[in-house]
C-alpha cells in the first residue's frame, strides 16, 4: 500500500481539522482529494509528507511512519504545496541542483537534472531566474523539484491554481504521464480536471470522509436521481420550485428554465409534472442530465 491513513485526528486548539480519517491508495492509482475550501485537504496533505504531525492515529508510507521514519518518508515522497515556496533569486537550473543536493542525488547529478528540464517542459527558461518566470513555469519548477529523486508516490496541491487555460493542459498532460508510472495523491476544486486525471476519488467534507471511491462508481451509486433541467412557459418563483417533493437545490439557468437538484435516490419528474399541473404551467422541456462529479460534489458538501 503506497498511502495509509488510519483513523487521523488533528487538532488546533479546540478545532478540529481532521475527524476520524481513514482511506488507503494502492501503488500507481492516482487518487483526487477533494473538498471545500477549510475542509481539512492541505492539513491532510502535510501529515502525509511528515511537515506536521497528526494529533492521533497512523499514517504510513510506503511502509514507512510518517513520525517515526519522517526521513525515509521524504525520500519516497514528492511534494507540490499550494502554495509554491521557490527561491525567486536562484536560476531555475540552479535551483534544481540545490534540491538534487539536499536529496544527496548520487550518480550523474546533472543528466538527472536534465531529465526533470526536459521532462517539465522548461529547456528555454533554465537559464532565467525564478522570479522573472510565470505562474505556468513556476508550477512547472515545483513540479521538477518534486520529481527529481524519482518518487513512488507524488502528493500535489492545488497544482493548476492560477494557469491559464493552455497551461493547465499542459500540465494536465505531465501529471497525467506522471500517474502512469507513480502513485498520484492529487487536491483540486476543478472537477473537469479529476474526471480527466483520476480513477478514484476522495472527498472530505468538515474533516470527515464523506465519499471514497472509483469515480464511474461514485457517479452511479451517489444521488442517483441526478439533475433535471426544467423549461416552464411561464415564470415561476424559486421558492415555489423548492417546494416539490424531493427537491434539494433550484437554480435559475435563463428566463423560465431551472436546473433542479433531487435528494439521492427520488426521480423528482413526476412531481414535477405535478406541481406544473397545480400551478397552470405547461412543461417544455424535461431533461435529465448525467450526475457529474460538480453535482456529486456539491451534494455532499453543501452546508
Amino acid at each position: 500500500m503506497s498511502i495509509s491513513v488510519q483513523h487521523v485526528f488533528k487538532l488546533y486548539g479546540e478545532q478540529k481539522a481532521l475527524d476520524d480519517v481513514s482511506f488507503d491508495v494502492s501503488a500507481g492509482q492516482v487518487v483526487g482529494f477533494l473538498g471545500p475550501n477549510g475542509a481539512g485537504k492541505s492539513t491532510m496533505m502535510k501529515i502525509i509528507t511528515s511537515f506536521i504531525p497528526q494529533s492521533s492515529g497512523s499514517v504510513t508510507v510506503c511502509g514507512y511512519d510518517v513520525n517515526e521514519a519522517s526521513i525515509d518518508v521524504r525520500r519516497v515522497v514528492g511534494y507540490l504545496p499550494e502554495h509554491n515556496p521557490l527561491y525567486h533569486e536562484m536560476y531555475v537550473r540552479e535551483y534544481l541542483e540545490f534540491i538534487a543536493g539536499l536529496h544527496r542525488i548520487s550518480g550523474n547529478r546533472s543528466r538527472r537534472i536534465d531529465e526533470m528540464i526536459e521532462m517539465t517542459g522548461l529547456g528555454a527558461e533554465q537559464h532565467k531566474k525564478i522570479g522573472a518566470l510565470s505562474k505556468g513555469y513556476r508550477q512547472r519548477v515545483g513540479l521538477a523539484q518534486a520529481l527529481i529523486h524519482d518518487p513512488k508516490v507524488l502528493v500535489l496541491d492545488e497544482p493548476t491554481t492560477g494557469l491559464d487555460p493552455n497551461q493547465l493542459v499542459e500540465i494536465r498532460a505531465l501529471i497525467r504521464s506522471i500517474g502512469k508510472e507513480k502513485t498520484v495523491l492529487l487536491s483540486t476544486h476543478i472537477m473537469q480536471e479529476v474526471e480527466a486525471l483520476c480513477n478514484r476519488v476522495i472527498i472530505i467534507n468538515k474533516g470527515k470522509i464523506v465519499a471514497n471511491d472509483d469515480t464511474a462508481v461514485l457517479q452511479q451509486n451517489t444521488g442517483s436521481s441526478g439533475t433535471v433541467i426544467a423549461e416552464f412557459d411561464k415564470e415561476v418563483a424559486k421558492h415555489q420550485l423548492l417546494k416539490i417533493a424531493g427537491v434539494n437545490d433550484v437554480q435559475l439557468v435563463s428566463g423560465n428554465t431551472w436546473t433542479l437538484t433531487g435528494k439521492p435516490g427520488i426521480d423528482i419528474r413526476p412531481e414535477v409534472f405535478k406541481f406544473a399541473v397545480e400551478q397552470g404551467l405547461t412543461v417544455l422541456s424535461l431533461n435529465k442530465s448525467a450526475n457529474t462529479l460538480e453535482n456529486i460534489f456539491q451534494q455532499l458538501t453543501r452546508p
